[in-house]
């Protein structure tokens, strides 16, 4: 079945300039960024990455983390490689080093998704216009990729889905639509403005990094009503989860695996962020905060870890 015979979307794309590979961000300009400085106060700094690890938890259509070791000082005495390493020196004291090689998605751990990193219909297009037979190259998307994101330094907010239901962790499947983020962001007193990232805590990482003690949430995360109204609504730029989707798995939508990733990522501009750790925040209930993250800037990549931070 071709995307244009569904019934979806259910609004209207927004358009943006020929050629642009930036989306939402552009609304972070100066004045947003100094805006959001000023939110720290005590310097405080809430590290938002689970960290990476051989054996971690990972979306299943992604490949694992693996790594080797590439060169060892033993090795290299081993292989009599000092003198090629080091040519013209004696090495008399015996100076080596350790090297590995790290194969890996970037969408390991904390991670934000490029606006390339979906596609859709039978042309196979992501956002802007930008499709498969034109901009896809054999080493990645030639638009839209994780080198065309910007640093991001921006107002943050936490919604603690879980704590405002009073739960450790939601359901698995269950959604965050619009009225579950308007009832936590009034338990909260917060609101949320233009150019903000949103982070929404299911507490699925309240377990990692337990895979198994994490299905006890598995799928659960924002819906396209809640995805809606936060970025059409209220101006949030992105949206960042504690899950390996963001979204809600499986998705209300009987004809789109991910409804709420295609609003964002190809009609929106917004980018998606994923397996972002809450549960500091949240046991401090900090529910706004000088977010930053810097991607990589990776020519061809779908996306780029991250190490994202929160400072208060």
């Amino acid at each position: 079945m071709a995307t244009q015979d569904l019934d979806f979307p259910p609004y209207a794309p927004v358009t943006f300039p020929p050629g642009a590979e930036v989306g939402a961000l552009t609304a972070l300009d100066n004045t947003k960024r100094l805006d959001a400085l000023r939110l720290a106060k005590s310097g405080r700094v809430y590290d938002l990455d689970g960290g990476r690890f051989m054996g971690m938890p990972l979306w299943h259509g992604h490949p694992p983390l693996t790594i080797l070791g590439y060169r060892s000082p033993m090795g290299i005495v081993a292989a009599g490689d000092s003198g090629s390493l080091y040519p013209g020196k004696t090495n008399r004291i015996g100076y080596g080093f350790n090297s590995d090689l790290v194969m890996s998605t970037v969408h390991t751990g904390a991670h934000i998704d490029a606006l390339s990193n979906v596609t859709v219909g039978a042309d196979h297009h992501w956002f802007n216009g930008f499709h498969a037979a034109r901009d896809l190259g054999d080493h990645g998307p030639l638009h839209a990729d994780a080198a065309t994101i910007p640093p991001i330094i921006t107002r943050g907010v936490l919604i603690d889905a879980a704590g405002a239901k009073g739960v450790d962790a939601l359901a698995p499947g269950e959604g965050v639509g619009r009225a579950e983020i308007e009832c936590a962001l009034d338990r909260q007193k917060v609101t949320v403005g233009k150019g903000d990232v949103v982070l929404v805590r299911t507490g699925q990482m309240r377990y990692w990094p337990d895979a198994k003690a994490m299905q006890a949430a598995e799928g659960a995360g924002v819906t396209l009503d809640g995805a809606r109204f936060l970025v059409d609504d209220c101006g949030a730029v992105a949206i960042g989860g504690d899950t390996a989707s963001m979204e809600m798995k499986p998705s209300d939508h009987p004809d789109v695996p991910e409804p709420v990733h295609v609003f964002m990522l190809i009609d929106r501009g917004a980018h998606i962020l994923e397996w972002i750790y809450l549960e500091e925040l949240a046991r401090d209930k900090i529910y706004e905060f000088l977010f930053i993250a810097l991607p990589l800037k990776i020519t061809g990549a779908t996306g780029s870890m991250l190490r994202p931070v929160a400072m208060v």
